[in-house]
């Protein structure tokens, strides 16, 4: 009874695991943190990479805003939903675009109910 018991326990222990190694990014994968730019004209999303941003007690948001107007321009992803290979949808990259610093602008959070890629990950 107790190998009986101890081989279902290792085999529910190595399923858990297979199924959290899925679930937890692999590391060095880049994780992108998306936000709407909201302009007087129009409105996009842009994926950050979560390094650019750096670590801090700040907000995302701010520490976005904080960076744009440190350096008045950044270059980044623009985002859309779009299918993956397999026919799900995803927040992919679409192309690169240029934000200047502008007292108009706006910056906020964007949650996404869809998975992220990151920028070179394959279609």
């Amino acid at each position: 009874m107790a190998a009986l018991s101890r081989s279902v326990i290792s085999r529910l222990l190595l399923v858990s695991a297979c199924a959290w190694s899925l679930a937890v990014p692999a590391q060095g994968m880049t994780q992108m943190k998306l936000f709407k730019i909201v302009s007087p004209r129009d409105d996009i999303v842009v994926g950050v990479d979560a390094a650019q941003l750096g670590a801090g007690d700040t907000p995302e948001v701010q520490r976005l805003a904080t960076l744009l107007a440190d350096k008045g321009q950044l270059t980044l992803w623009q985002y859309a939903s779009q299918k993956d290979a397999s026919g799900a949808l995803v927040q992919a990259p679409l192309r690169q675009v240029a934000v200047f610093k502008n007292e108009l602008l706006r910056i906020e959070p964007y949650a996404s109910p869809l998975p992220v890629k990151a920028p070179g990950a394959t279609r």
